[in-house]
């Protein structure tokens, strides 16, 4: 058999959020290799660039267009050039979001860096929201993906603000699902579990550590953790997030779509 069918996105335009690297980058290269042109978001254009020659090589057009999206005035500023990039806004991935390495009791945590939590993990997906809905209500055409994660399908020790910005993420995408659906515009938020990469790494290092064995060891344990028995990978969000952004995935809106290997369950 040949390669898997990839859902038609031809000519589609999508934002992607936090597309430099990991997952986002991931997501950006397979929404080109289904046809859509890329509008590459982040606060380091110049990461972006090697990103955006590759879409452009493989026949899709790119613009990068720096921009902190936890700021409502560089959002707005952002979602303007989009537009004047294609003429259109179809799908917007919202990729952005992360820990800022902060692991600590609830008692610990100072407002500061619960707050800033809290805005790249959700402040941030309602601004870019807020910004591109009116566009695509214009169109009565559009899809839009939110990344949140497990910890905002479960409670997490020592993760209280990434969990909460997580379940709020929730939040947010189910109310904005019924307000945009009148106008065939789909939201929805994909939950991904431990990922492959840099996080996972350092979990297996961490692991070994206490453990006393390999990192491999401790990363096969890991994984027995999941009923699949084995770590997503950023290609198996990448798939779902396509398949949501494409007619295949027309009737599914306001839903919560965890990709963890059944950790969840």
């Amino acid at each position: 058999m040949g390669d898997p069918i990839k859902p038609e996105l031809k000519d589609r335009v999508a934002i992607v959020t936090g597309s430099a690297r990991g997952v986002g980058k991931v997501i950006a290269l397979l929404l080109a290799e289904c046809g859509a042109h890329l509008v590459l978001v982040g606060r380091n254009a110049a990461a972006l660039e090697d990103l955006a020659d590759t879409i452009e090589q493989g026949g899709s057009r790119a613009a990068i267009i720096r921009c902190d999206v936890t700021k409502g005035d560089e959002v707005k500023q952002m979602v303007t050039k989009a537009e004047a990039f294609a003429g259109r806004i179809d799908i917007l991935v919202n990729v952005v979001g992360g820990t800022r390495s902060l692991a600590a009791p609830i008692w610990e945590i100072s407002e500061k860096d619960f707050t800033e939590v809290v805005a790249l993990n959700l402040t941030a997906s309602f601004l870019t929201m807020a910004a591109v809905l009116p566009k695509m209500i214009e169109q009565r055409w559009g899809r839009i993906i939110n990344i949140g994660g497990t910890f905002g399908l479960r409670g997490r020790a020592e993760r209280a603000a990434y969990s909460s910005a997580k379940w709020g993420l929730r939040g947010l995408t189910k109310s904005a699902a019924l307000e945009a659906g009148p106008y065939n515009i789909t939201i929805n938020c994909v939950c991904p579990g431990m990922i492959e990469g840099a996080q996972f790494d350092q979990a297996g290092e961490e692991l070994a550590a206490r453990a006393d064995i390999s990192v491999a060891e401790a990363k096969g344990r890991l994984a027995e953790g999941y009923p699949l028995r084995r770590i997503s990978t950023p290609q198996d969000i990448a798939e779902v997030v396509c398949f949501l952004a494409s007619e295949r995935g027309r009737q599914i809106t306001g839903q919560d779509l965890a990709v963890d290997g059944g950790w969840s369950i």
